[in-house]
């Protein structure tokens, strides 16, 4: 089964870091969990997203097409990035979920796929 784990955290520490350089290497650091899932053959992909400010929220209504800036809702915890893992059940999603390393400072919402 396999389920999308929504990596949330404080918004306005994501709004306060800096651009990355264009062209800048990824972070070559080591996580222990992401090694250990790797390892396991249970991560599938992930990415860390940029931050709210950077984003667009896109309605149509009427038919017509409403874009603002930012994350629609106000919260102060946004989806700062995800990952998406591969496991035998629900139960297992969420033991995975709990050893993020953002879990002790964030949440980690799992979810699990409606598709094959």
């Amino acid at each position: 089964m396999k389920f999308l784990m929504l990596v949330c955290w404080d918004g306005e520490r994501l709004n306060a870091e800096e651009e990355p350089m264009q062209n800048e290497a990824a972070d070559e650091e080591s996580l222990p969990w992401l090694d250990d899932l790797q390892a396991r053959g249970m991560w599938v992909t992930g990415d860390r997203l940029s931050p709210p400010r950077r984003a667009k929220s896109v309605r149509v209504r009427d038919s017509k097409k409403l874009v603002t800036d930012g994350p629609f809702a106000e919260t102060k915890e946004v989806v700062g990035g995800f990952d998406i893992i591969e496991c035998g059940s629900f139960e297992e999603a969420v033991e995975i979920a709990a050893g993020h390393p953002v879990a002790e400072i964030g949440t980690i919402e799992v979810r699990p796929f409606w598709g094959n």
